[in-house]
């Protein structure tokens, strides 16, 4: 019986892949396109769409563990829904679901509130699952690098609430750990939430001062603008994508991003070790390029 990682192709399960595949479980990897990727030796290359419930029956034949990555688009609760639907159906009962921090909380946002509708199919159905609410990516930043140094300010309107950006290399090795336990125990292990966090609450000042230190001169705060924000992101993408990200940045200018009491300990817990730093991402991304 193997793992099934539906969103195999993205940065974070492309590393939940990798870790598995070395974990030595047997180990399906669900794509859209044969060959997109290069997989680990041993893992198996599932050719699916969440679009079509009979692809992904397919997928989930001899399947005892499921993660469970939805992409944010028009469709995305829609995909969840039928897959869980299917495991239900196929008799699995060791899942692990990538939702968001605050999806009960931001309300408003789209993207925010269809995950927080999965939840509650997970919840009111009692399936053994592991929800696992990781807040803003570091690596996001990876694509605001070059504004940052072409013009020396930090763009992404995050305010002054405090974000506690996490690491998706952080998220891989969580999401890992718990898919090995619920995979490897001879019963259903109870369901359970985890806000999945960084070290530090960064804000758009406190972020600016990293990259400022690492650069080795001044990089200032763009500023709260989310007009311009919905802007910049409708240049690369769809409109309703764009309000959808405004949405969720104003709610972290007002909310921020912080994870429940405790969760840093209990995240370095489960990690044995301590969580990785945005001033030590940083460090890192502009390390591979110099």
């Amino acid at each position: 019986m193997s793992i099934l990682v539906t969103g195999a192709s993205g940065t974070v399960g492309s590393q939940i892949v990798q870790r598995l595949a070395a974990s030595g479980v047997e180990v399906k990897a669900l794509v859209r396109t044969p060959g997109k990727v290069t997989l680990p030796p041993g893992v198996t290359e599932v050719v699916g769409d969440m679009n079509q419930a009979n692809s992904i029956r397919a997928a989930l034949s001899s399947v005892r563990t499921l993660f469970l990555l939805n992409v944010v688009s028009a469709e995305e609760v829609t995909q969840a829904l039928v897959a869980l639907n299917l495991a239900r159906e196929a008799g699995i009962e060791r899942i692990v679901y990538l939702s968001v921090i605050h999806a009960d909380l931001y309300t408003n946002v789209p993207h925010f509130t269809g995950k927080y509708t999965v939840e509650r199919m997970i919840e009111s159905l009692g399936m053994p699952t592991t929800i696992l609410r990781p807040a803003y990516f570091m690596q996001n930043d990876e694509r605001l690098q070059a504004v940052i140094e072409a013009h020396g300010v930090y763009p992404s309107a995050i305010g002054k609430a405090g974000v506690s950006m996490v690491d998706i290399r952080d998220i891989a090795d969580i999401a890992v750990t718990e898919l090995l336990a619920r995979h490897r125990s001879p019963e259903p292990l109870p369901g359970r939430t985890i806000d999945v966090v960084g070290p530090d609450a960064m804000t758009g000042e406190s972020a600016a001062r990293v990259w400022s230190d690492a650069l080795q001169r001044e990089i200032r705060y763009a500023g709260d603008d989310l007009e311009g924000f919905e802007r910049q992101l409708a240049d690369y993408g769809p409109d309703w994508l764009a309000y959808d990200m405004r949405l969720m940045m104003e709610r972290i200018q007002e909310h921020g991003m912080h994870g429940a009491g405790g969760s840093v300990e209990d995240l370095q817990a489960i990690l044995g070790r301590p969580l990785r730093s945005y001033r030590a991402y940083v460090q890192e991304l502009l390390g591979r390029d110099r």
